[in-house]
């Protein structure tokens, strides 16, 4: 009988092992920001900060001052810097999850500018410096 349990004990180690590999994945999952279409059918992010909407209204740059190209290109390393943040655990108590961004995709100006304007927020707010913002951008 004890070997009866043994072999039961032994044969059911591998299943346990299957099912915490499979939560693991379905936690990154959830932990990625994605951009979605609104109802308009443009590209929307959601930042749910209440100090986000004054600093983009108050503090950020106009997007009138910007080019969709150059947020595009600046949004593209960003979103690198962040996800390598985020998976090295890097400044953990900051960077909550990754960014789900494909660079190929058209996501328009206004969504481009708000991305951005995060990276922008997080570094007034939390002091994090990233190296793809320009100067103006990071002060205090």
């Amino acid at each position: 009988m004890k070997n009866f349990v043994l072999i039961l004990f032994i044969a059911f180690i591998p299943f346990s092992c299957f099912s915490q590999q499979n939560n693991a994945k379905n936690d990154k999952e959830q932990n990625e920001m994605k951009p979605s279409k609104n109802d308009d059918g443009e590209w929307d992010l959601t930042v749910i900060d209440t100090d986000f909407d004054y600093f983009l209204n108050a503090v950020a740059q106009p997007i009138s001052q910007y080019s969709e190209s150059f947020l595009k290109t600046k949004n593209i390393f960003l979103v690198n810097e962040w996800n390598n943040y985020y998976s090295t655990g890097k400044y953990r108590n900051i960077i909550e999850s990754g960014i789900d961004y494909n660079p190929r995709e058209n996501y328009g100006i206004k969504f481009e500018y708000k991305l951005y304007q995060v990276f922008a927020y997080v570094s007034w707010k939390y002091g994090l410096r990233m190296n793809g913002l320009s100067g103006s951008e990071v002060r205090r």
